[in-house]
């Protein structure tokens, strides 16, 4: 094996992303030592997307002070790669859950401090943001950040106010044009692996508000906000989106971006093969590794395994998925690139036991799968 591209998500609560690169890496050095090595540990959108951006393409993290779920000073950061021209946001960084510990009220959380952010890297210089979304504590559909680019928003009484989830009700008027002119002609790409749309049953209140601390009068509000806002967006922004796939991702943070940032929403797998150049790296690859804590059926709809599989396929490089378990009705994996599974656990045990084995079930699976391709290999 001349050269090996190592692209995993991580195994949710066991290893991160970053891990597995250097476990498998390692691992691979031992049975291949000059064997070319391309690890690109993925993001999902999440927290740590930044530390992955940067661990695959390098740059440097940048520190910002700017506004909390809570609207209270936040030293928070983002990514500038090594480009000079493309920035990473993780809506985490500042919006997320954690931060509302103790305190989780997504009719009080604001997302401004995203919007403070996207506009600091504007600023620097950055010619494409890319926005992950993931792990909010917000239902405020972006508002937040949109006032913080300049967007304003009156209410009946044609007073400006940043509304937040539990307000978003009282909008009367959106103006847009104060939207701050550095961010014309910013290519800015949202990361985002769900389908909800904005509201109805599936969407960003009535799924994910409990999570954030709504009891179920709250979700009833917080739905009605969001259904209005969808309707004053739609009046003076021209925009339909209420039903668009997407749109209800991290409180509605989906159809923000797209409304007041013009923005696309994009599976984060994609995002990430796109942004470290996939095809070019994989074209003379002689296999790539790839894999996740648990393959199943909702792995078969655009999540990392897949969507590097499907690129893979396309130049007939070889796909070994390793996962910390699998499903049954995974075969259709097999006819969209994945050309091997295998599953980490060597002991039937329950995952609140296997999950503090995994660093050393994950060297060992990979140990004898390449002890495998090497004797392969003689024959």
């Amino acid at each position: 094996m001349r050269k090996a591209v190592i692209i995993p998500d991580s195994f949710k609560g066991t290893l991160s992303s970053v891990e597995i690169c250097s476990i498998l890496s390692g691992k691979i050095k031992e049975h291949f030592p000059h064997c070319e090595v391309v690890a690109i540990p993925v993001a999902d959108g999440g927290e740590g997307s930044v530390d992955c951006f940067l661990e695959a393409l390098g740059g440097e993290k940048v520190s910002v002070s700017v506004k909390n779920p809570f609207f209270e000073e936040l030293d928070s950061f983002y990514g500038l790669l090594q480009d000079g021209r493309t920035a990473v946001v993780e809506m985490a960084a500042c919006a997320g859950l954690p931060l509302a510990e103790g305190r989780k009220d997504p009719c009080k959380t604001t997302t401004y401090g995203v919007g403070q952010l996207i506009l600091d890297a504007a600023e620097r210089g950055a010619g494409k943001i890319i926005v992950g979304l993931g792990g909010s504590s917000t239902n405020d559909g972006g508002c937040g950040a949109a006032a913080a680019a300049g967007v304003k928003f009156y209410n009946a009484e044609n007073e400006e106010f940043v509304p937040v989830g539990g307000t978003l009700n009282e909008i009367k008027r959106i103006e847009p044009s104060g939207r701050a002119k550095i961010l014309d002609g910013v290519e800015i790409v949202t990361m985002c692996d769900i389908d909800n749309p904005m509201y109805r049953p599936a969407g960003a209140s009535h799924v994910f508000g409990l999570q954030k601390g709504a009891d179920p009068q709250m979700v009833l509000q917080l739905e009605e906000g969001v259904r209005h806002l969808a309707d004053v967006i739609k009046r003076d922004l021209h925009q339909d989106l209420g039903e668009i796939p997407g749109t209800g991702a991290a409180g509605a943070m989906g159809a923000g971006m797209i409304a007041f940032f013009h923005s696309k929403l994009q599976m984060g797998i994609e995002t990430v093969l796109d942004t470290v150049h996939f095809d070019s790296v994989i074209s003379d690859a002689d296999m790539v590794f790839t894999g996740e804590g648990k393959m199943d059926g909702q792995s078969l709809r655009g999540k990392v395994v897949i969507g590097v599989a499907g690129r893979a396929h396309k130049q007939n490089v070889p796909v070994t998925v390793i996962v910390g378990g699998a499903e049954e009705g995974i075969d259709a994996a097999y006819n969209v690139g994945v050309s091997s599974v295998f599953t980490i656990n060597r002991m039937p045990e329950a995952f609140e036991t296997s999950r503090y084995k995994s660093k050393e079930n994950l060297a060992f699976t990979m140990d004898n799968i390449l002890r495998l391709m090497k004797s392969v290999s003689k024959t």
